[in-house]
This record gives structure tokens, C-alpha cells and sequence, in this order.
């Protein structure tokens, strides 16, 4: 038994909330823990506000306010849920190429067409690598920690960011469905020319042939592109819009009831991909790119166990595009603390 594993046996869930570098205070390390949770500083794509790269900072500085007990798996911190240092270097190279994905962003607003200007082109180039990179990274910390046997999740940074944890999923996984939480499509090709794009991050996972099945949730804001890439997706893409969300509640359609509709169009093994916009902005003011309407934190978490209460199995999951707030922090601590607690949970118990 290591020391960690020792501290987390005798460690009181009821006690006070530990400063101690880890999320939510739990004193364990990597060797210890089942469920290691990768902080990633990236916004290099965003297109309206900045912040996000703090957003693993912010969620791991409010975690240790949490209590710990949670209804569905009272013992979920027993299992261990461990964050590595939040990689410097790769907050380094945002800052470094953010300056390019700038001046890539302003052209394509003022129209100019990116190929014919060269500066702008090895800006542009700049950047795809920088996220050819990033992607590269998580995608070789995630296959190392799953293939010690523990759980992985992802806290952002943009919604770019999970593709390389995808990537890794899908070779461990034949097949899979993205439960997707979102104000957004994320459908668009190659948004703005960056390859890697918040905006890009659906497409790109879709390239995985996996990946059977893309559910969404929440979503208002799109182009007309994107709705025609659901609509020619031939059910691979099911997207539940905000506004008919609504309007079955003002119906008197109880959102259990339309949970267990959501749900039932996933395979066996889900993986989550929250993005905190997905949420009513109440509750993510300082996010990237907010919208007005949205979920309920509880929303969610009543559609989450409904993944495990039909007998599916939540295989992993990110939680992207938290602000740079105080109460942003708070909110995702509490989100990613109930995926690691659900994602615990054996099949059908809750």
C-alpha cells in the first residue's frame, strides 16, 4: 500500500476541504487514484471571449469547497480522483501562437481570403501545428492512463481540446456514442481555417468510425451547414434543439420522460462531452462564447443518471470552455465531480 493509498483509507470525507494541490483536497497521487483527470490551458481557437485556459486552474482552486457526499455514489471519492500538474509548456505555447490565431480570426472577419496572403497562411499553418500538438499530447497521456487501468477525464480549455483523448478511447473501444452538452453544434469544417477549432471539435471526432453515434443536447446556436449535416448524417447525429427541449416542458413533457428519449439513442458504452455553455449562462457567465437559454446544472445530472440507470456505461468525458470566475470554477467542480462519480458506477445501479 503506498502512502497515498494509506492517506485516502484513513481520509475523512466529512473533515475540512484540503489545500493540497489535488482536486477536491483527496490525498492521493496518479499510482493511487482510479480516475486521473487531465487540466488543459488551451484556447488558442476561441472566437469571442478569452478565459477558457484558465478554466482548469479555476475548477481545481474551488474544488476543495466541495462537500463530498453525492446521492448517486456515496463513496465516489474512495475511488480516488487525481489531477496531474497542469501542463505549463502547453500554456506557454497558447500564449505563443494565440498572437497568430489572432490575426488569422480578425482577416477571416474582415473577409480576407487567408490562402492568398502568405504571412497569414504560415500564421494559419502556426497554429494547426501548435494544435496537431496539443492534440498529440493528451492523446499519449490518455493512452498511457488507460492503459494502467484507470478512468480518464478532461477539464478545458476550448472544446478543442478532448480530440487526442478520443483518439485514444478509439482504440480501446470498437464502438461508442458522444452524449454531446452544448450551446453549439461544434459542426462547422475546419471553422475559420484552424483544423482544430472549438468550433470543429464534432466533426473531428466523427472522422472516428467509432464513434456510431453523436447525441446533443441543448443545442440553440448554429449554421445552416451544420443543420444540414445532421440532417444528412442518416441518424448518426441526433441533435435534441434547446428551443423543442422547451417547448415538450411548456407541453407538460416531463424532462425525465425526455431524458430516457435522449438516452435510448445511445450505444452501450457513452462518452460525455459537456460544454459549460451547454448550461443556462447563469450558471457559466465568464464561458467563451455564452447563449441565452440553456440547462440546468440538475438538467444535466438527471439526464447523466439516466445513462447509467438504462444500463449503459459512461466510458469518459471532458468538461470544456469554463471562464476564467470564481463561480465558473465552482459550477464545473461540481459537474466533475458528479461525471467521476457516475463513471464509478457500475452499469444500471443508480
Amino acid at each position: 500500500m503506498t502512502i497515498a493509498t494509506a492517506n485516502l483509507h484513513n481520509f475523512d470525507p466529512s473533515g475540512v476541504g484540503l489545500d493540497n494541490g489535488n482536486l477536491y483536497g483527496l490525498p492521493c497521487d496518479y499510482n493511487s487514484a482510479d480516475v486521473i483527470v487531465f487540466g488543459m490551458p488551451w484556447e488558442v481557437t476561441v472566437s469571442y471571449h478569452t478565459g477558457t485556459a484558465q478554466g482548469p486552474r479555476r475548477v481545481l482552486e474551488a474544488s476543495p469547497q466541495l462537500d463530498l457526499y453525492d446521492r448517486d455514489n456515496p463513496d465516489g471519492w474512495r475511488q480516488g480522483i487525481y489531477m496531474p500538474p497542469i501542463p505549463q509548456h502547453l500554456y506557454d505555447l497558447n500564449v505563443q501562437v494565440r498572437e497568430a490565431a489572432n490575426r488569422v480570426i480578425q482577416a477571416t472577419e474582415e473577409g480576407v481570403a487567408i490562402a492568398s496572403q502568405p504571412l497569414l497562411q504560415t500564421d494559419l499553418d502556426n497554429v494547426n501545428h501548435a494544435c496537431e500538438q496539443m492534440t498529440g499530447w493528451l492523446y499519449a497521456q490518455a493512452a498511457t492512463a488507460l492503459d494502467a487501468g484507470k478512468r480518464v477525464g478532461v477539464i478545458g480549455g476550448d472544446h478543442s481540446v478532448p480530440l487526442g483523448y478520443l483518439q485514444a478511447l478509439a482504440e480501446r473501444h470498437a464502438d461508442f456514442g458522444v452524449l454531446h452538452i452544448d450551446a453549439h453544434a461544434d459542426l462547422r469544417k475546419a471553422y475559420q481555417g484552424f483544423r482544430y477549432s472549438h468550433a470543429s471539435i464534432m466533426v473531428n471526432l466523427l472522422k472516428l468510425p467509432q464513434v456510431s453515434k453523436l447525441v446533443q443536447v441543448g443545442i440553440r446556436d448554429l449554421c445552416h451547414d451544420e443543420v444540414a449535416l445532421i440532417k444528412d448524417s442518416e441518424g448518426r447525429i441526433v441533435t435534441h434543439y434547446d428551443s423543442v427541449v422547451k417547448e415538450n416542458t411548456y407541453r407538460g413533457v416531463p424532462w425525465m420522460q425526455q431524458c430516457e428519449a435522449i438516452v435510448a439513442a445511445l450505444p452501450e458504452h457513452v462518452y460525455v462531452s459537456f460544454d459549460a455553455d451547454g448550461l443556462d449562462p447563469k450558471l457559466c457567465p465568464s464561458t467563451g462564447t455564452p447563449v441565452p437559454g440553456g440547462l440546468e446544472l440538475e438538467e444535466v445530472f438527471c439526464l447523466l443518471r439516466q445513462v447509467v440507470r438504462s444500463g449503459r456505461q459512461i466510458i469518459g468525458f471532458d468538461l470544456c470552455e469554463v471562464g476564467d470566475g470564481e463561480w465558473d470554477g465552482n459550477v464545473g467542480a461540481r459537474a466533475v465531480y458528479k461525471l467521476c462519480c457516475l463513471m464509478g458506477l457500475p452499469n444500471g445501479t443508480v
